[in-house]
């Protein structure tokens, strides 16, 4: 007579021999072929189709008899939940039925059938007869392309122009509903940052629902300059004073800090402000900015403190 000892260790062994003997069962069936129904979504892009977007704008489901092992009868049942298998196609393998229709038919799907289930898997045959995909019509447009930066530049260093980007524009292709507002391309954000020296390099472009770019990157380049910073104190003058009256500058200087190329080229010494009468008369409040009527050579730009001046015209 067998006894069995009610033995909590036991037990444990002899669940664990369970669910290896299932394991092996289960894995030696998965590894069989069957036969089954497997269903894929697809969508088709042709690069040639003029005046249409070469990406479907619909998926298709395919369905069709195939042999193959366990393992991707449950992998293609657990696809469906993916995104759908994307098909290039050339002009010639698409009919057009009518305006943004255009359909394949099973030939086409034999040839595809190693991108749709794998090579793995032996499609018997197809249900699906003939699939239809839309096209739709866009319409296309140049835009300019807008950099955004985050810079920041080392003492003593400045750039010497903007930020500039090549292609400066870009063809934009969609349906025209969707380009309606696009007047312009954003790049992702260019960062540099503590420049003592140019700099170029590749930035992507930002994506536009809907929307599809000439291009995906561009290049950027900027110029990078060291300069020499004095600080002096100008006289503000006037220009263009009618004869019968006179105007007063309040305060009648200004201070002025030049941005030099380095090494320094000439005299700051020199640099003229003024303003110019005819801005008083524009002016609504009487307060101008003075502008430069004489700077010298090697002045990259100025900061004037303070920026606005006021200004008092009396008759002679």
């Amino acid at each position: 007579m067998i006894s069995w000892k009610n033995d909590g260790r036991d037990w444990v062994t002899f669940a664990l021999c369970l669910l290896l003997a299932f394991s092996i069962w289960l894995i030696h069936n998965l590894s069989l072929n069957y036969s089954d129904f497997l269903t894929v979504k697809m969508t088709v892009r042709c690069d040639n189709i003029e005046g249409h977007s070469v990406n479907s704008a619909n998926s298709c489901e395919v369905v069709a008899r195939c042999r193959t092992s366990g393992y991707n009868i449950i992998k293609s049942s657990m696809a469906l939940r993916r995104s759908p298998v994307q098909i290039s196609l050339d002009r010639q393998s698409l009919t057009h039925k009518s305006g943004e229709s255009y359909y394949i038919t099973r030939k086409e799907l034999n040839e595809a059938a190693h991108l749709l289930y794998g090579e793995k898997v032996n499609v018997e045959y197809f249900l699906s007869d003939t699939l239809y995909f839309r096209f739709p019509y866009e319409t296309h447009k140049r835009v300019p392309v807008f950099p955004v930066k985050s810079m920041s530049f080392a003492p003593q260093y400045m750039s010497q122009g903007d930020l500039e980007v090549e292609p400066d524009s870009v063809t934009v292709y969609g349906e025209p509903y969707h380009l309606e507002n696009v007047d312009r391309v954003f790049t992702e954000t260019v960062k540099l940052q503590n420049l003592n020296a140019s700099a170029a390099g590749v930035t992507r472009l930002e994506k536009i629902k809907g929307v599809r770019l000439s291009e995906s990157e561009v290049h950027y380049s900027i110029d990078v300059m060291r300069y020499v910073a004095i600080t002096r104190d100008v006289t503000i003058g006037t220009a263009n004073v009618p004869s019968d009256k006179e105007m007063m500058i309040y305060p009648s200087k200004a201070e002025v800090v030049f941005k030099c190329v380095f090494p320094l080229v000439s005299d700051v010494d020199y640099a003229e402000f003024h303003i110019d009468y005819n801005d008083y008369i524009e002016s609504r409040s009487g307060k101008c900015i003075p502008v430069p009527g004489f700077l010298p050579e090697g002045v990259l730009e100025y900061e004037m403190f303070p920026e606005i001046f006021e200004c008092v015209v009396t008759e002679k």
